[in-house]
């Protein structure tokens, strides 16, 4: 395999425990990634079929051998979540989908893809390489207004105006190095001392907003709904807090355990849509004390899963 994607996926036994009642039909791994989740889960269920779908060709290609052993039971499709519902249209009853978020620990590691700011590389970040927007054109291109915009609302970073500001000083930016050393500038010494490395916030945000990876979510969620047979199950595992509130609340519209919006006194109560799914744990999943020994990057991990009524 290759060892761009040799990893242990994350609550691999939580994930097959959820999807080990399912009926006979297809799962959908939503982000395949090295074929980690979607292997244990093909040998605990040998009556179920699998449509892995990655962005990144490397995912892809990694994934094609670690699951071959599985002949025409696996399908892997080059594409991203808001192609769900077109790739499931010919696959019979969907009986599972599963969104692993965020980036993977071999997509980290690979110094040459732009997403760490540990080594100095240059400023891509792009999941799939077809694509035209890079972190480089995002950096050198957005506006100061844009840049902020983009670092607070997906990077919840404090100092926003302040990296926006020095990363347009800074232009052109043509490596990761060069953007580290714009944000160290921007954020007071105090706080780089403390909380993690001080570019942490703003290259979270920079790879969302070059991969649209919340606007993809939304749409992947809400396709993955209604393309679930009764009795099937969708599972999510998210890595940071925008990402889990948008999972949350959708759970909860379609458990129909979201609060009600208060109405006009003189006005009938709105009726109340039927739930779309029960959710099966009150709180998300994490990761016990065993995993992450073994693991530490599975540590902000949260899953949460949900099954469709008939």
């Amino acid at each position: 395999m290759s060892e761009a994607f040799v990893h242990r996926p994350v609550l691999g036994r939580e994930v097959v425990k959820f999807l080990s009642s399912v009926p006979e039909g297809t799962v959908i791994d939503a982000t395949v990634g090295g074929g980690g989740h979607a292997g244990l889960l093909l040998e605990a269920r040998s009556d179920l079929r699998l449509i892995g779908i990655d962005r990144d060709d490397a995912a892809i290609a990694a994934s094609r051998v670690a699951l071959a052993r599985f002949g025409d039971r696996v399908q892997l499709v080059r594409a991203g979540f808001s192609d769900i519902a077109d790739i499931a249209e010919s696959q019979g009853d969907i009986v599972g989908v599963l969104f692993d978020l965020g980036v993977s620990s071999p997509q980290l590691d690979r110094a040459e893809r732009g997403f760490s700011y540990w080594s100095d590389a240059p400023l891509d970040m792009r999941m799939d390489a077809r694509q035209e927007l890079t972190a480089a054109e995002v950096v050198n291109t957005y506006t100061e207004a844009e840049l902020a915009h983009v670092i607070d609302e997906f990077g919840e970073e404090r100092f926003a105006r302040r990296i926006a500001a020095e990363i347009v000083k800074a232009r052109p930016l043509t490596t990761t190095g060069h953007l580290v050393d714009a944000i160290k500038l921007a954020i007071p010494a105090p706080a780089r001392r403390k909380g993690g490395h001080p570019a942490k916030r703003t290259f979270q945000a920079i790879r969302m907003e070059v991969n649209r990876e919340l606007p993809n979510l939304r749409e992947g969620l809400d396709d993955s709904v209604h393309l679930l047979s009764p009795g099937g199950r969708v599972l999510v595992l998210a890595y940071h807090s925008l990402e889990d509130r948008i999972v949350k609340r959708r759970f909860a519209d379609w458990s129909g355990t979201a609060p009600v919006p208060g109405t006009a006194r003189r006005l009938p109560p709105a009726p109340t849509p039927a739930p779309l799914v029960r959710l099966l744990s009150r709180k998300p999943v994490r990761p016990t004390e065993a995993e992450l020994d073994a693991n530490p990057r599975s540590a902000s991990v949260r899953l949460r899963a949900a099954e469709r009524l008939a």
